[in-house]
């Protein structure tokens, strides 16, 4: 599974670190380790449970292998949490990385069909305009009418050329299925602020391409999440980096 082949990796690069704090916000989670370094997932608010249900303990002071061990978890804020700490061990501005949009990337064809399996709104128009057909797939209900239900991905999936698949369905531990049924895709994307940029990893699953953040400002993504916000503004503490597996 990924999330265990995504623990053994994060898991490598612990080197006794441990978590100096870690801010449950309304779109994201963010940790930051005692080295300074910070990772984000997405927060799904609406999955994690109702009243105050965090941790019993502080987790400032853990040692980052034990967050990490429950990565794998049935427990979603727990793998909320465990990913969000992967991601600040794993996306470092170490070299390898590419800037540029993800779709020049994933060298889309007019008479390509694609997947975009969760909603990333400010491509969508110059995706359509690149390729012959795409199908948006949400879990959320959007109340849009090219947008589906995020269950009727994988039958299209099975059938198209392409897929850009958010990498929440990491956090919500979808993305093994999601993955197998992009199987016959020339290209598969995973996109989105909670990408651990690790080919490594997911280079045995037919991934392509991973876009996501490297974080640039640690203070004030903090400052982001805990004010509620999201992606759009991250922009001014994040650099976008796409990572190509091999």
């Amino acid at each position: 599974m990924i999330l265990e082949n995504l623990q053994k990796h994060a898991l490598s690069k612990a080197q006794d670190r441990t978590v100096a704090e870690v801010r449950i916000g309304l779109c994201y989670t963010a940790v930051q380790l005692n080295s300074g370094e910070v990772g984000v997932a997405l927060t799904f608010r609406n999955t994690i449970g109702a009243g105050c249900d965090g941790p019993r303990e502080t987790q400032a002071g853990t040692a980052v292998e034990k967050i990490l061990e429950s990565m794998t978890s049935g427990d979603l804020y727990s793998r909320t949490v465990g990913i969000a700490t992967a991601n600040a061990l794993i996306n470092r501005d170490a070299g390898g990385f590419s800037d540029g949009d993800v779709l020049d990337m994933m060298g889309l064809r007019k008479d390509d069909s694609v997947a975009m399996v969760g909603y990333f709104g400010p491509v969508v128009p110059e995706l359509r305009e690149r390729v012959g057909e795409v199908r948006i797939f949400e879990k959320k209900e959007m109340g849009m009418p090219d947008v589906y239900p995020e269950a009727e991905a994988f039958d299209y999936l099975r059938n198209c050329s392409a897929a850009l698949i958010t990498s929440t369905s990491i956090i919500n531990n979808t993305i093994d299925s999601l993955l197998e049924a992009a199987g016959n895709c020339r290209m598969v994307a995973l996109a989105g602020a909670s990408t651990p940029l690790a080919p490594e990893v997911f280079a045995g699953y037919r991934v392509s391409v991973l876009s996501g953040v490297l974080i640039t400002d640690a203070a004030g993504i903090l400052r982001v999440v805990s004010e509620g916000g999201g992606m759009r503004r991250f922009r001014e503490h994040v650099k976008k980096v796409n990572a190509v597996c091999a």
